[in-house]
């Protein structure tokens, strides 16, 4: 590419040329008065004649987006990442020094400029500068003149040149933060109190799933990424911490997809004297208020369609929703007996053609022919409960009915955004279902739940009634900023390694 090489060369050419001029190449900081979105704010909509009269002077820095010569109009244009700013440079307004400097920027490169406020002939918002002064170089041309850059994998892979030249890749992070501030003013109002556990953890607990897992050397022990903070929190609250939070981070060993990523960030909260009903209607507060917090209303866009959280959300059973949508796809009526039983769930899933694990029993089977039959259906909130109790060995079972839990999970967009439960809070039940989940360890079930002794013996010393929530807080990001794909609300997602040339290894 020898076109590119020569912009590299000239490049570093220029910055040898700074170096000539005594020009310090990396200084160590610059004492701005005034940010660029500060003086944007401040003065955008002041007419020429206001800002001549009110003689604003300002020192500001930036990155330099835009080079125009005039003969003797010169402009910069600056950038702080979200706004911009206009910088009018004369020969004979600056030192001598400031204008060779001027003379060697390139695209790309950063500086300060000290000077006064004034509006162009065309109007333009624009600091008249006495003073220029060089801060950074940039060695390697920006991508696509600006006009953003289009290769996605190149966006994941260096996420900073996305954010360089792609605003609204930017305005997808700060949505995500001011989503993770109006989660926390919502729970803290309730008297939620925020929490920290271990993210190494010697068992891994409180989901089904695949850990990743180290080594500590100093206790020659293994130790797992959490999968999820779950039996901790609850430790908490058999201490006497009633109402609980973390907004953690979360590692499993599964696959990646547009919906998942081995790294993600969870909230998951526990409240003590409640049930999963209480938590339904809770969950349907939390995103109404985060809604209009993060885009000002009730409705927002996702795709093709228009997302409402104003309404209560739709509620559905599990197993008569795969009743109903199986029956009405082959055409003929699904038993609730048919769900509860190994060979005939089975069966119901092969006339489907929804391929399960021969080894899974009829909750397993059950549970994945809904998600094969609905999940992509589930666009609009919509709150999916009672779940078979073989796939939830931590959730309280229905009086009426012990191979049912009083769980739900929440859809929208077409994927699962929360999980909650009642708490199992019997100590004795609860290592049954440890046991059982070892026997389906040793049947082959990677996923299944380990023993955890310590926790049983928490639950020994008394849990009170308590439901607990996990909500996933990048595809709440991705519902909220319309975007697709995990990727885009996770800063540096996990990619496949790159192949490296043989003289750079």
């Amino acid at each position: 590419m020898p076109q590119q090489d020569e912009l590299l060369a000239q490049r570093r050419a220029n910055m040898a040329e700074l170096a000539k001029l005594g020009v310090d190449l990396y200084p160590r900081a610059f004492a701005r008065t005034d940010t660029i979105d500060a003086l944007v704010t401040s003065h955008g909509g002041k007419t020429g004649a206001e800002l001549e009269a009110a003689d604003i002077r300002a020192t500001t820095s930036g990155r330099i987006v835009a080079i125009r010569s005039f003969g003797k109009a010169n402009f910069l244009v600056l950038t702080s990442g979200a706004a911009r700013i206009q910088i009018y440079v004369r020969q004979d307004s600056v030192a001598a020094l400031d204008f060779q400097v001027f003379r060697l920027l390139d695209l790309g490169d950063y500086v300060g400029v000290e000077g006064r406020l004034f509006r162009t002939k065309t109007n333009e918002l624009t600091i008249r500068a006495s003073r220029l002064t060089f801060l950074a170089k940039c060695l390697l041309p920006l991508p696509e003149k600006w006009h953003g850059l289009q290769d996605i994998e190149i966006r994941y892979r260096q996420r900073y040149l996305d954010l360089i030249v792609n605003p609204d890749s930017r305005r997808v992070f700060e949505t995500r933060a001011r989503i993770l501030a109006a989660i926390r003013r919502f729970l803290e109002a309730r008297g939620y109190l925020e929490v920290e556990t271990p993210m190494m953890q010697p068992i891994a607990g409180g989901a089904l799933a695949r850990p990743f897992v180290t080594h500590h050397n100093a206790l020659d022990m293994d130790l797992y990424l959490r999968i999820a903070p779950e039996l901790y929190l609850k430790r908490l609250v058999v201490g006497g911490m009633e109402r609980v939070y973390e907004i953690n981070r979360n590692f499993r060993n599964e696959g990646i997809s547009t919906q998942h990523n081995p790294e993600f960030t969870m909230l998951e909260f526990y409240q003590a004297y409640s049930d999963y009903q209480e938590l339904m209607t809770m969950t349907e507060e939390m995103l109404r208020e985060v809604a209009r917090a993060v885009v000002g209303r009730e409705e927002f866009p996702f795709g093709e369609h228009t997302i409402s959280v104003a309404q209560p959300f739709r509620r559905m059973s599990l197993r008569q929703a795969v009743r109903e949508e199986a029956g009405r796809r082959l055409g003929v009526e699904v038993s609730d007996a048919e769900l509860r039983r190994r060979e005939t769930a089975g069966a119901l899933a092969g006339r489907l053609g929804i391929e399960v694990d021969r080894r899974a029993g009829p909750g397993r089977t059950t549970m994945e022919i809904f998600e094969a039959l609905w999940e992509e259906l589930l666009v609009q909130p919509t709150f999916v409960y009672d779940f078979p109790t073989e796939v939830s060995p931590l959730s309280k079972q229905r009086k009426d009915d012990p191979e049912t839990v009083e769980r739900f999970e929440l859809y929208v967009g077409g994927f699962e955004v929360a999980n909650a439960f009642s708490e199992l809070n019997d100590p004795d039940e609860q290592r049954r279902r440890f046991e059982q989940q070892l026997q389906e360890r040793k049947r082959g079930d990677l996923e299944a739940h380990q023993m955890d002794h310590d926790y049983v013996t928490a639950l020994e010393y008394g849990m009170p009634p308590t439901a607990g929530e996990g909500v996933g807080i990048d595809r709440l990001v991705m519902l909220l900023t319309d975007s697709h794909s995990i990727r885009d609300v996770i800063l540096f997602p996990l990619l496949r390694r790159q192949a490296v040339a043989a003289d750079e290894e």
